[in-house]
């Protein structure tokens, strides 16, 4: 940040406190302009007031004059013709404004229509690729500017790749687009390859559809924090409001009870600064609040957890007081703002790790992020801390091993009536059938203590109304085998879904678990339609042995889109704590001594 920019707080604030106008007398005349002598003698009284040389003043006074005058004419504007000015800054992917500009819109038209202004201005072809960022909010192209919030006067951000360069700016916008159909295609794979789980291990199950949007929020989340380690924070942001837009669909419960919403509020306003966006301040402000009020329901009102020695999670305190302290600074509660700073140079302190020992972790075969956890975890003595690295992965693999019948459970379950894995278990282990515990959960909707109830007065009635599984059919029994499939999983397959061809191989292809097995059935079945179909009395039609071979086909993408979506995210449990912490001593640096002067 610039000393001007310090200027500007310093002054913005005092004339806020002594309600000074610069747009109105004497500082400035209808029809005459700006009085200078006004202005000079304004810029001697700030200077000696705020010990800012008188240069610095009158500059900064110069700049928030024409800002104000601006403003008023754009709201005449908006108020005799309807059309709206934006203020918009553009951001490169590294940090620092490649641009500020001015732009009007209806804000009766589409979010597209702003789009495609700004495209115009930047010379980039296609608004569908300019993503424009209001308040915290990725702007939809579908709907108009007034109903999504935005006001006449607003400050908004627009992500342009790099300057001057319109295939690395379409390259981004590709790369999400990219990103975005791999999260949704591998979420709406029926979660055989993510499963949400609690930071010790422990599944968490929720009903499908809440599932699929923490999942989709999740992965997205995931995929920016591999962007943000390269400092890829245009991408990082985009990713995040995605995610955030996700989490914002979430059970409001649900999401207090986790940290997880807190994290990626924590992680928009990292973006925030690493990017030099300042224009979403109020947006920044309140996603700290979130993300402290979160903690303090996570970890305890006071953060006891955080104060801990060897609090794995300290690193995410310091950052959000070091956040605290950059906001409370542009806010210029300059006091507030030092006991923020302070608290997150404490903490920064005895977060620091010495470069010799965590290589000498990494030469052992520890990840350097699982590494630098467990270091600042055990005040960097490399016994303790791969003693806490084993300990971790063995509390995790024993917590998976306890919950296998939980989830194997889970997946059993008719998802379209969901119905708690936890409670049939529990159930199943006081001696009932699960059939009638799964029966009993539904019609009680996940009430226990219903559920005992009616299995211990109405077995009878709940066994009355199960649905009879029907034996596997003979003649599609053979088919399927003549296919290939097996007969134990064939038959599985069809009286799981009494005898339903068409749901039995999708049963099949999911039943799958490798791309070996994928590759084998598409070699099959394309050998068959070359062939046209296997031979004998119960042979399969060609238009079933082409059903097949799609919905192979089809689970080969989502195999190749979990391997793209997770190709540069870390696999650890904890990587979310390991922040290297070297930026954030630069930014603690430069805000002290912005304090200092």
């Amino acid at each position: 940040m610039s000393q001007i920019d310090n200027t500007l707080i310093k002054v913005r604030a005092r004339l806020r406190e002594r309600d000074i106008k610069l747009w109105e007398e004497p500082y400035y005349f209808e029809g005459v302009g700006s009085i200078e002598s006004e202005m000079e003698r304004l810029s001697q009284e700030m200077s000696t007031d705020l010990g800012i040389s008188v240069s610095n003043c009158q500059c900064a006074l110069s700049e928030m004059q024409d800002g104000a005058l601006r403003k008023l004419a754009a709201a005449k504007e908006f108020t005799e013709t309807g059309l709206a000015t934006f203020n918009v800054r553009c951001v490169e992917g590294r940090g620092g404004t490649s641009q500020m500009m001015e732009i009007k819109c209806s804000m009766n038209g589409l979010g597209s229509d702003l789009q495609d202004t700004v495209a115009q201005r930047l010379k980039v072809s296609g608004g569908s690729n300019i993503k424009i960022i209001s308040a915290g909010r990725i702007i939809s192209g579908q709907q108009s500017l007034s109903s999504q919030g935005l006001k006449n006067n607003q400050q908004l951000m627009v992500v342009v790749g790099q300057r001057g360069n319109e295939a690395a700016g379409t390259a981004l916008y590709d790369r999400i687009q990219k990103i975005r159909e791999d999260v949704l295609l591998i979420v709406e794979s029926d979660r055989r390859f993510l499963e949400i789980e609690d930071q010790d291990g422990n599944p968490v199950f929720l009903p499908q559809a809440e599932t699929h949007t923490l999942l989709t929020a999740l992965s997205f989340s995931e995929k920016a924090r591999a962007a943000m380690s390269r400092e890829e924070y245009d991408l990082a942001l985009l990713l995040l409001l995605e995610g955030d837009e996700y989490f914002s669909r979430c059970n409001t419960a649900f999401l207090e009870a986790v940290d997880n919403y807190a994290l990626i509020n924590l992680d928009i306003v990292w973006c925030y600064l690493c990017l030099k966006n300042i224009t979403q301040l109020p947006d920044a402000q309140r996603r700290l609040e979130i993300c402290e009020k979160n903690f303090r329901r996570t970890y305890g009102e006071n953060l006891d957890h955080f104060k801990e020695p060897n609090s794995s999670e300290r690193a995410l305190i310091m950052r959000l007081h070091l956040l605290q302290g950059v906001v409370l600074f542009h806010m210029n509660r300059r006091d507030a703002a030092y006991e923020r700073l302070e608290m997150a140079g404490a903490a920064l302190a005895d977060l620091k790790v010495s470069p010799d020992l965590l290589q000498q972790m990494v030469d052992m075969g520890f990840e350097v992020s699982d590494a630098r956890v467990a270091l600042r975890a055990t005040s960097g003595q490399i016994d303790r801390a791969v003693d806490f690295i084993t300990e971790r992965e063995k509390n995790l693999n024993d917590v998976r091993k306890k919950s296998l019948q939980v989830r194997k459970v889970n997946h059993e379950i008719n998802r379209e009536e969901w119905v708690c894995p936890r409670s049939v278990c529990r159930l199943m282990d006081m001696g009932y059938e699960q059939q009638l515990v799964v029966e009993a959960l539904r019609r009680t909707k996940n009430h226990l203590d219903r559920s005992i109830d009616l299995l211990q007065n109405e077995a009878d009635e709940l066994r009355a109304n199960l649905s009879a599984t029907l034996p596997a059919d003979e003649a599609l029994l053979t088919t399927l085998q003549q296919l290939g499939f097996s007969l134990d999983t064939s038959r599985a397959a069809l009286e799981t879904n009494s005898n339903n061809m068409e749901a039995a191989i999708q049963f099949l292809m999911r039943s799958l678990t490798t791309e070996t097995e994928l590759l084998n059935i598409i070699e099959a079945m394309t050998r068959l339609l070359d062939y046209q179909g296997p031979s004998g009395s119960q042979s399969a039609s060609p238009t079933l042995i082409q059903s097949i071979l799609d919905q192979a086909k089809a689970e080969m993408e989502s195999y190749k889109a979990f391997e793209r979506l997770y190709e540069d995210v870390i696999d650890s449990s904890i990587v979310y704590l390991d922040l290297p912490l070297i930026q954030e001593e630069q930014i603690l640096i430069e805000y002290r001594n912005l304090l200092e002067r």
